[in-house]
């Protein structure tokens, strides 16, 4: 099985570090409108989410993991609830690789495997290099041609 880059706990980090501002701000909201406690809560509130969400970057990294098996691509992630997907290459209808801003800054992409059936089912590999994610993309497109093909 294939770990995430390191890199992508800066990514997970900076969107925690975002997530927390955020609701350290809508707290500082409430408490002036109609707390009036003091923006002690607000940073307290804010801290305390940064932290929670960081700790939870750093055991999301430990347990993301993936596998291009012969037959499917096989996803294990989750901290609370651990979810282990297999996406058969017969289901795949398109790959795509996408970059945000904080993965270019980093040098990192992520691949997004599109299937056929439910919605949602959509899976996504984040924190690979660049070169890796493109390597994956045309190894899955292959696959799923390849699949196709013997499914006919």
């Amino acid at each position: 099985m294939e770990s995430l880059h390191p890199d992508v706990r800066i990514v997970w980090g900076v969107g925690a570090i975002l997530s927390a501002l955020f609701v350290g701000s809508v707290v500082a909201v409430v408490d002036w409108y109609l707390l009036d406690v003091g923006i002690w809560l607000a940073v307290v509130v804010g801290v305390s989410v940064a932290a929670f969400s960081v700790l939870f970057v750093f055991l999301r990294y430990r347990v993301w993991r993936f596998e291009i098996q012969a037959d499917s691509l096989y996803l294990k992630r989750g901290v609370v609830t651990r979810i282990e997907t297999a996406v058969p290459y017969v289901r795949v209808q398109h790959v795509d690789t996408q970059r945000g801003p904080v993965e270019r800054f980093v040098g990192l992409a992520s691949v997004v495997v599109y299937t056929a059936g439910s919605r949602g089912a959509d899976v996504t590999i984040p924190g690979l290099r660049t070169e890796r994610a493109d390597e994956i993309q045309d190894q899955l497109r292959k696959l799923a041609i390849e699949s196709e093909e013997d499914a006919v």
